[in-house]
């Protein structure tokens, strides 16, 4: 990066103009700006991958101080001046938060939750919506109470669940509330009169390295990870995974990112290096941000490399494969997709599931701090502006492989096609679950009677994880904010 980036933002600033010359006149007194649309006005114009593509964040969109504070009052309400405003028509991903840090917990794995991690989807043939589980949170609510993955629900609280209530009904303000639950019989799904009662509770911390384990089939020593998220705060157990693999002489990997939304790049690059080799000297990514910031980079600011170290300097444990089975859904996105991406020019990555989401862009998280370029920082929270408090995690950019190669937005599709199978959803981590049998089959060339049949296909509309604070979001680490220079 070069050692500044001067980005003029001078009609943000409070301009006071007083008469020098006769001390009778009374100065006059621009009108404070809006802080939060002034902030968020401020930062999307300087980073917004779009940002070429939306009118009202031009350079040149306003002619003089009084047309840009109109702009910014012409909505009240911060959010949907972000949403209505800012944002161009295909970006399907940013968000903003009232609450930085809400938003900066949630992705360091903490959040309110009862620990039930659940799938939603329609009836065929009228606009009701059930649910079933996927997987529970060990230490939660969810894990003291008598429901488990592979278990259905088509109400709450006595209400049938729609297209229309479901938000409200599962993802409103209540902490509490009771499941009426389903089960299936003869392929279909029927109510039962069983209730499961289940409770939210504050900073519930999720290890996204759920399971890991060394299954030993017909002679193979096969390492199976299940990874739901990319959260970088363990990063060191997710390495000691590895180790764990590594010293039980592993030489097959199926990695699990069939619910795994996303997170950390930096988490993504480390694990791609567990699975693939510690290789400083290979390109793992290369970004791209909008034209105007691209040209201040070199490629050193660009490119992210293979690591042979995490971030607390512990040597990375890999297996050194040419070949990884990765189990991945439409749930899978974001950073689950980079390393899907990433690790492709290099090794044979089989995808056994079915097409992933399509989201080939990284955000940052950016809260009111103007001397550090408005991009969070945990060690300068004394230097956020107190009247602010928050954040917004805009698009900024795009990662490609080293083959220069990032147009997913449709998604991965898999090599084998196998979607999951409401009838039998399995254990996860057994030999016997679906996505991992075939896996296991693949490896083992053992295929002979094995029945794959889906007869009741798990056909989503969306998922618990997209009603959390960090949804399906990819984001980088800035080590060096870009300076906003207002003058």
């Amino acid at each position: 990066m070069k050692k500044y980036l001067s980005i003029v933002l001078g009609i943000s600033l409070l301009f006071i103009q007083c008469s020098k010359n006769n001390d009778d006149v009374a100065p006059i007194v621009q009108k404070e700006l809006p802080i939060v649309q002034d902030f968020m006005w401020q930062t999307m114009n300087t980073y917004y991958f779009w940002q070429s593509d939306v009118a009202a964040l031009g350079d040149d969109r306003f002619n003089n101080k009084t047309e840009y504070r109109e702009f910014l009052e012409s909505e009240q309400e911060p959010g949907k001046f972000f949403e209505d405003k800012l944002l161009f028509s295909e970006d399907r991903f940013s968000f903003y938060s009232e609450d930085y840090k809400e938003l900066t917990k949630a992705f360091s794995g903490v959040s309110k939750s009862n620990g039930l991690e659940f799938g939603l989807s329609r009836f065929a043939d009228n606009n009701d919506v059930f649910g079933y589980v996927r997987y529970i949170i060990p230490n939660s609510d969810a894990a003291s109470k008598e429901i488990k993955r592979g278990d259905l629900f088509t109400g709450v609280n006595g209400t049938t669940l729609n297209m229309a209530n479901y938000e409200e009904l599962l993802f409103g303000d209540k902490d509490s509330y009771t499941l009426n639950m389903a089960e299936i019989s003869d392929n279909l799904i029927t109510d039962s009169n069983r209730e499961v009662t289940l409770t939210k509770e504050a900073d519930i911390t999720e290890n996204p390295v759920h399971i890991s384990k060394v299954l030993e089939v017909n002679g193979h020593k096969i390492g199976y990870l299940m990874y739901n998220g990319f959260t970088n705060e363990f990063d060191e157990e997710l390495n000691e995974a590895f180790g764990t693999f590594k010293a039980a002489g592993v030489t097959d990997l199926v990695l699990d990112l069939r619910y795994n939304p996303g997170g950390s790049v930096n988490s993504a690059r480390l694990l791609s290096s567990m699975i693939y080799g510690p290789y400083p000297d290979k390109i793992f990514l290369r970004a791209r941000y909008n034209q105007k910031l691209q040209d201040q980079f070199n490629d050193a600011d660009l490119i992210s490399y293979f690591s042979d170290k995490t971030q607390k300097d512990s040597p990375i444990n890999t297996l050194g494969l040419n070949k990884v089975y990765i189990l991945a859904t439409g749930s899978s996105a974001s950073s689950s997709e980079l390393v899907m991406n990433g690790l492709a020019p290099y090794i044979d990555v089989i995808h056994i599931g079915s097409t992933t989401t399509g989201k080939n862009e990284f955000s940052v998280t950016f809260v009111d701090d103007i001397d550090n370029g408005n991009v969070y920082d945990p060690s300068r929270e004394d230097k956020i502006n107190p009247d602010n408090q928050w954040a917004i995690q805009p698009l900024i950019g795009r990662n490609e492989n080293s083959a220069g190669f990032s147009d997913y937005t449709e998604g991965l599709a898999p090599d084998i096609d196998l979607e999951e199978d409401l009838s039998n959803l399995g254990i996860l981590g057994n030999i016997e679950e679906p996505l991992l049998k075939k896996a296991i089959s693949e490896i083992t060339g053992v295929t002979a009677k094995m029945d794959f049949t889906v007869h009741i296909p798990v056909k989503l509309i969306t998922s618990s994880k997209m009603f959390t604070k960090i949804k399906d979001n990819m984001y980088m680490d800035i080590k060096n904010p870009l300076p906003l220079n207002k003058e």
